[in-house]
C-alpha cells in the first residue's frame, strides 16, 4: 500500500529570512541551489519512507517539501505500507542489526519476505513515477522497492540511511547482507556519519546530517506564557486560572503505581516549571537506554544525594525525572514499542517509593500532530536538562531540538550524538550509557551547576543555527541528487 501524503503550505523562505538568526542561512540556500535548479525541470523528486508520523524522518519531510516547491522543484511524499505486519518485525530486527544489536542471523524466509513485499510495493508505486523522475528513498523499509523501481524505469535514485554503527561486527555484517543486493543498485547513498558507510558503498556515498525546521510547531520559540498555556491545555500542569483556550483534544497520560495510565496531574501536579527537572523524550526503543537512565536516576536520589554537600543535596532532593514517549500503538513501523514500554512500566513499579514519586512516565497522544509537537516543544523548553542516553543513535534530533531552544543537554557518546555535541562545550556527555554510576554523576553535574550548563546551552544553540537547520540539509541533498542525475550508475 502506497499513501501519497499531502503537505499543507508552510512559511515561505522570505518569512524565514525576516528572522535575524536565519537571514544568512536562507541566502546561502538560494545561492547553492540556483545553479542546479534547471536540472530538475520537468521532473518530480519522490521522497519515500515508511511512516507519516513518529520519528525524525517523518518530521523533516514536510518542510523539505515546502522549500523544494518554493525553489521551483516539484516533490511528492509517498509512505509505504503493507498488510503483512511481519515485514515491520523484520525491518525492526534489521534496524537493530545495523546498530550492532541482536542475534546475527537472517534466514532465507526473511530474505524472501523482504523481496516479496518489495516487489508488491513496486507494482503499486511504479505507475505513479514518471520516466524523468528522481527517487530519494529513506531507510531500509522501502529500500528494496526503490531499487526495483530504479532498475525497471532506469531513473536516478538515491538512498538515504539514517541509522548505522561506528563498528564492523557480526550483527552489522548480517544486516548489510540483506540490504546490499538492493542498495547497491542506487546511484548514490547518503549517511549522517562517515562511520556508518559500508565498504560496498564507500565510492558513492555522501554525508548529510539531519536537520530541523526552526518555525515548526515543535521548534518555534514559545514565550513563558505560551509554555504554561500548552502544558496546561495538555493536562501536564494544573493551570493557575481558568484556561482561555480549550484543552487539547487528547490529554497526556501518566503511569500510576498500580500500572494504569491516568491524567498526568494524578496523584499530584508534576511541578515541571517549579523544580529541577530532567527529561528524556524518544521512541520506546531499548536502544534509547531508558532502563539504564532510570537506574542512574535511582543512584542519584540515593547514594549520590547522601554523599553530596548540603547545597547540592537540596537540588538533588527536588529533582524529578520525566520519561516521555509516544502512544506506542501509533508508531506502526515499530512493533517493539509496546513491549519496551511494558518493561519500563515494570521497572518503574519496582522503584523504591521515595524514587518513584519523583519519576513520571508519560505517554503523549499522537492523534493530532500539531498538539503533539507543541507539547514536545513546551516540555523541551521548560525542563532543566534534556537527556538522550542512547546506546545507539543514528543522529538524534531529540538532542538537536533542545539545543536549538537553548536548553542544556546531556547525551551519551553514541556516534550520532557525537556529530552534534562537543563535550564540555555544547553539552555534557555520558561516556558509557549502560553505566548507572556514570549516568548518576553526569545528572548531578547537569542539575547542580546551572551556570556551566547555561553557557554550554548557548554554544549549542549557535551550533544548530550554523549546521543543523533544514536549509543546509535541502541544499546538500539537492547537490547529491544533481550528481546522480549527471553521473547515473550503470547497472
Amino acid at each position: 500500500m502506497i499513501e501519497v501524503i499531502e503537505v499543507p503550505t508552510g512559511p515561505s523562505l522570505d518569512d524565514y529570512a525576516t528572522s535575524m538568526y536565519l537571514t544568512d542561512a536562507v541566502a546561502e540556500l538560494r545561492a547553492a541551489t540556483e545553479p542546479i535548479e534547471p536540472l530538475f525541470d520537468g521532473r518530480t523528486i519522490w521522497l519515500v519512507n515508511s511512516t507519516a508520523r513518529g520519528g525524525g524522518v517523518a518530521e523533516m519531510l514536510p518542510r523539505q517539501m515546502g522549500i523544494l516547491d518554493e525553489l521551483g522543484i516539484r516533490a511528492r511524499w509517498a509512505v509505504i505500507g503493507t498488510d503483512r505486519s511481519e515485514l515491520f518485525h523484520l525491518t525492526k530486527r534489521l534496524h537493530n542489526l545495523l546498530h550492532g544489536v541482536g542475534e546475527p542471523h537472517i534466514s532465507d524466509a526473511d530474505r524472501m519476505l523482504y523481496d516479496e513485499v518489495s516487489r508488491e510495493l513496486r507494482e503499486e508505486f511504479e505507475p505513479m513515477v514518471g520516466p524523468e523522475d528522481v527517487l530519494l528513498i529513506h531507510d531500509p523499509q522501502p529500500a528494496g522497492m526503490g531499487a526495483l523501481v530504479k532498475e525497471s524505469l532506469g531513473i536516478p535514485a538515491v538512498w538515504r540511511c539514517h541509522i548505522g554503527l561506528d563498528d564492523d561486527v557480526p550483527a552489522t555484517r548480517v544486516g548489510w547482507s540483506l540490504l546490499e543486493p538492493y542498495v547497491d543498485r542506487y546511484d548514490r547513498a547518503i549517511f549522517s556519519a562517515e562511520e556508518y558507510i559500508p565498504p560496498f558503498l564507500s565510492d558513492r556515498s555522501d554525508l548529510v546530517r539531519p536537520a530541523l525546521d526552526p518555525f515548526s510547531d515543535k521548534n518555534q520559540h514559545l514565550t513563558p506564557r505560551q509554555i504554561v498555556g500548552v502544558l496546561s491545555r495538555a493536562g501536564l500542569m494544573n493551570p493557575p486560572r481558568p484556561l482561555l483556550d480549550p484543552p487539547f483534544s487528547r490529554q497526556v497520560e501518566r503511569l500510576q503505581p498500580d500500572g494504569n495510565f491516568k491524567p498526568a496531574t494524578t496523584p499530584e501536579d508534576l511541578r515541571i516549571i517549579h523544580r529541577p527537572m530532567v527529561m528524556q523524550i524518544s521512541r520506546w526503543d531499548r536502544l534509547k537506554g531508558w532502563s539504564h537512565l532510570v537506574e542512574g536516576f535511582e543512584l542519584l536520589k540515593g547514594e549520590l544525594c547522601e554523599a553530596a554537600d548540603p547545597g547540592r543535596r537540596r537540588v538533588i532532593e527536588q529533582t524529578g525525572l520525566l520519561l516521555v514517549g509516544p502512544e506506542p500503538a501509533a508508531v506502526r513501523d515499530d512493533p517493539e514499542a509496546v513491549e519496551v514500554l511494558e518493561e519500563l512500566c515494570a521497572q518503574y513499579r519496582g522503584l523504591p517509593e521515595h524514587v518513584q514519586r519523583d519519576v513520571a512516565l508519560l505517554s503523549l497522544p499522537m492523534a493530532d500532530q500539531e498538539e503533539n509537537a507543541l507539547i514536545v516543544n513546551a516540555l523541551q523548553s521548560s525542563v532543566t536538562v534534556v537527556v538522550q542516553n542512547s546506546v545507539r543513535e543514528g543522529f538524534g534530533l531529540t538532542a538537536t531540538e533542545p539545543m536549538w531552544k537553548g536548553t542544556p543537554v546531556l547525551v551519551s557518546n553514541a556516534c550520532g550524538l557525537r556529530q552534534q555535541i562537543r563535550p564540555g562545550k555544547d553539552g555534557d556527555m555520558i561516556m558509557d550509557p549502560e553505566d548507572p554510576v556514570g549516568i548518576a554523576r553526569a545528572l548531578e553535574r547537569s542539575v547542580c551547576e546551572p551556570e556551566r550548563s547555561a553557557a554550554m546551552a548557548r554554544n549549542a544553540q549557535r551550533r544548530v543555527r550554523e549546521e543543523f537547520l533544514v536549509f543546509t540539509q535541502v541544499a546538500q541533498e539537492l547537490q547529491v541528487l544533481a550528481q546522480a542525475l549527471r553521473t547515473p550508475l550503470a547497472l
